[in-house]
């Protein structure tokens, strides 16, 4: 599907540090700033046990997880919208992504400089908020004058641009994001169109070390919260040390810690949920695979996914829910039990669907 998030924060916060944990990419981390300069992209297998649970009931020859793409994005600075720092050429790499992992230091660590003399995490999301808002109020300006002028001579889609982009540029002079202004079906369009950055979701990664405080923890909990985002907080240099364990360790050594699983599952699913992104299955002999799809996607559209022919010749698509799948013992007793359904062309994909495409091309 092509989705990426694009993981951004200040220099020396543990962005790069992230990503190859994240993806097991082999990015470079380096304690002065800018040692990331292109993005580096990667792929990230996305942790869902009933891929498991489905393959234990069909015995396949492959399992396969979906996944979603992660890019680490060079730091970026106070003064980056306005060129400092590389500032233009990083907020154009953040423009490219589909969604963006704030990670935020809440470590204090004297091997390992801080741009502004101090932890501050809170100060620090704040420089990065008020980057982009710059670059997006430019942005809207730019698009507001030439809507303008279209509309003046009668232009009436120029005119419905304007109204939107209005909305857009009062709320980013007041240094709300662009994510916070409602919008409805018809206007949204216009919105798209100005690609802006504070537009996108967003995930806080705080990333903390033993002598992290509660409240500091907090801080940065608080402030998404308010925000309405969301945030995850992990121990980065643990979980760069569990990523580089043989599988086979890992379970012991999560144990040791006390931990069900490594906190990067949760950053992959919570980015996976920012985007609006579902997982729907399909089970066979040859494979168990998860499959990536947009909330509110049809079958045609899920089916698209797995081919674009599938999409194309999409004739039926026959439906067993996860939790009917499992709890019955695969296919043939939930076709029995009366939970296998064949379904059209305006079906709504559901979580967890266990589908088999029928088409014809």
């Amino acid at each position: 599907m092509g989705i990426t998030c694009g993981i951004v924060g200040l220099p020396n916060v543990g962005k790069s540090t992230l990503f190859n944990a994240l993806t097991a990419a082999g990015a470079l981390a380096a304690n002065y700033p800018f040692a990331t300069v292109e993005p580096n992209v990667g792929v990230a297998a996305v942790p869902d046990p009933r891929l498991d649970r489905i393959a234990d009931i069909v015995n396949p020859k492959a399992i396969i997880a979906t996944a979603i793409e992660f890019t680490d994005i060079a730091g970026l600075v106070a003064g980056a919208s306005s060129g400092e720092g590389l500032g233009n050429q990083f907020l154009g790499h953040i423009r490219d992504v589909d969604a963006i992992a704030h990670v935020v230091r809440v470590f204090d660590d004297p091997n390992v400089s801080h741009v502004g003399g101090e932890v501050d995490p809170v100060a620090d999301i704040e420089t990065i908020h008020t980057e982009l808002a710059l670059a997006d109020l430019a942005t809207a300006e730019r698009a507001l004058d030439r809507q303008s002028r279209r509309a003046k001579s009668g232009d009436a889609d120029a005119a419905a641009a304007v109204a939107v982009i209005t909305k857009l540029h009062t709320a980013l002079a007041a240094g709300d994001p662009a994510r916070s202004v409602l919008l409805n079906d018809s206007e949204k369009p216009y919105a798209r169109e100005l690609h802006l950055l504070t537009a996108k979701p967003l995930l806080y990664v705080a990333n903390v070390d033993d002598g992290t405080s509660p409240e500091q923890i907090a801080a940065v909990t608080d402030h998404a919260a308010a925000e309405g985002a969301a945030a995850i907080v992990i121990h980065g240099q643990t979980e760069a040390e569990i990523a580089e364990l043989p599988p086979e360790d890992r379970a012991e050594f999560l144990e040791e810690l006390g931990l069900d699983e490594p906190g990067l599952n949760r950053v992959i699913r919570a980015a996976y949920q920012i985007l609006g992104l579902n997982t729907f299955f399909t089970a066979g002999e040859k494979q168990v695979r998860a499959w990536t799809y947009r909330t509110g996607a049809t079958a045609p559209q899920a089916a698209g996914q797995v081919h674009t022919d599938f999409e194309k010749g999409f004739i039926r698509a026959e439906i067993i829910g996860y939790d009917d799948f499992v709890s019955l013992g695969g296919e043939a007793a939930a076709k029995q039990a009366g939970k296998w359904r064949l379904e059209g062309k305006d079906y709504i994909v559901q979580e967890g669907d266990v589908i088999r495409f029928r088409f014809n091309v």
